[in-house]
């Protein structure tokens, strides 16, 4: 029993550190050093470190699914809507 009830424990503390969530709108800044964009609703979100960072453009729409972790927005998906 104890060993379950540490299972579990864990797990919650697991998805506390981190969530899933969803952003969309258009692009505000790009900054290329930083690895970072930001939106028009102000909230910066860190790329991926093997993303090419040249197919962005200000004013673009976008849909991003990130992960917050460490007090950053970590960008796990990102899709162009039509």
């Amino acid at each position: 029993m104890r060993s379950l009830f540490g299972a579990v424990a864990a797990a919650l503390m697991i998805t506390t550190a981190c969530y899933a969530a969803e952003a969309e709108g258009r692009i505000k800044s790009i900054d290329k050093d930083a690895q970072t964009i930001t939106l028009d609703n102000g909230k910066s979100y860190k790329l991926p470190g093997e993303f090419d960072v040249t197919s962005l453009k200000e004013g673009m729409e976008i849909l991003i699914a990130y992960d917050q972790v460490g007090g950053e927005n970590l960008i796990t998906d990102m899709e162009l809507p039509e």
